[in-house]
């Protein structure tokens, strides 16, 4: 078996993944459709809490901006500022994705870039990955591709067939801005069936992240300059930041069809990490941390796996139990919080209620974090 590990995506989970593999003396390979560096959708803000896991990788992270403050404002300006307990800091994708990777080859692993993957196999003695008009095979194999993959529509799996809409067919659009902020905050702007993220990066930009449903696209007659003019920018806040900031970019990075339905952490025996495994409401600004926290807990049932301690259903087994503890009440907490927001009376009053009380606005905080690691 020419790999004893072959992860299908080398995004924040599958690479930090292969790193610690491959550290350990195991023949791993990342199949990655781009090529780095490369900016994806993504708010850029990693909590505290994957920061030691981070230097243990070998990262240098002591130069890039600290967060320690949060805003959130409702659709009409509403402002609640609240401190952030763990914090954390900002660094864009096209920066922290080509350093993973340059750690990765430093480990040994092979990275093949520019390859989609086209098609996965399983049989009894492993998985067949046909990438790149060419076929190959691993003993494990671990589902890293991301929000959205060919995969997901080829292995038919069920958040793909839902019919029920609302947590589905969301878009999600990224600039980097140079603009005047003040220092370790991250903001969250919200507007009608939307809300914006604004955190410093490196190199003295910042990442304006949103999220919005295709129909508020639609209602910009399917142009994102339209629907920023006319629904985004009814708030203030943002009206101020479209109107002052510099926009790095002609164009914004986008991805469509981003679904918040719930997954099975495991398909067709592939162990799902990342946003492959589930995706955490952008506004809860944790999803970076728990990719690599996903990563942690596949490298935890894999290495038993492959020395064989343990057969492949009861790694599957551990891994979807461990995937579940850590992760699914976070998910159904950030499920809960976005559907409070994004509607202009329930946003307020909800911000509303939180402003007299920090100890509930700490609590919310809370739920959609982890211990550091």
């Amino acid at each position: 078996m020419p790999y004893q590990v072959a992860l299908i995506g080398g995004g924040l989970a599958g690479l930090s993944l292969s790193i610690t593999l491959a550290q350990k003396g195991y023949r791993v390979i990342v199949f990655e459709k781009e090529t780095y560096p490369l900016h994806r959708v993504c708010g850029e803000y990693v909590s505290m809490e994957s920061h030691p896991f981070l230097e243990r990788l070998g990262l240098s992270l002591d130069a890039f901006p600290r967060i320690h403050t949060l805003t959130v404002t409702a659709p009409d300006g509403y402002t609640l500022t609240h401190p952030l307990d763990m914090g954390g800091f900002g660094i864009s994708r096209y920066t922290l994705d080509a350093l993973l990777a340059g750690r990765a080859v430093a480990a040994g692993v092979t990275l093949r870039t520019g390859c989609t993957v086209t098609a996965v196999a399983f049989d009894d003695s492993g998985f067949m990955i046909e990438a790149g008009g060419e076929t190959t095979r691993a003993l494990a194999a671990v589902g890293s591709f991301g929000k959205r993959s060919n995969l997901d529509v080829r292995m038919q799996r069920p958040f793909v067939q839902r019919k029920d809409r609302r947590l589905d067919n969301f878009i999600g659009v990224k600039y980097h801005i140079r603009v005047d902020l003040p220092p370790g905050q991250i903001a969250l702007h919200n507007f009608r069936d939307g809300y914006c993220g604004v955190s410093a990066v490196e190199n003295g930009l910042h990442c304006l992240c949103y999220l919005t449903t295709a129909a508020n696209l639609k209602r910009g007659g399917g142009s994102i300059r339209q629907m920023e003019e006319n629904i985004l920018c009814a708030n203030p806040h943002l009206r101020a930041l479209f109107t002052k900031a510099h926009f790095e970019w002609d164009k914004p990075v986008t991805i469509a069809q981003i679904s918040f339905a719930p997954k099975d952490p495991v398909e067709g025996h592939l162990l799902m990490v990342g946003d492959a495994a589930g995706l955490i409401s952008p506004l809860c600004g944790n999803g970076m941390s728990m990719a690599f926290r996903a990563g942690q807990l596949a490298e935890a049932v894999l290495i038993p796996f492959l020395r064989g301690d343990i057969t492949r259903a009861e790694m599957e087994k551990q891994y979807r139990l461990a995937w579940n503890m850590h992760f699914s009440n976070r998910l159904k907490a950030g499920r809960l919080i976005q559907s409070l927001f994004g509607k202009p009376w329930t946003t307020k009053l909800f911000l509303k209620v939180l402003k007299p009380f920090p100890i509930l606005t700490r609590g919310i905080i809370r739920k959609t974090h982890g211990n550091a690691f």
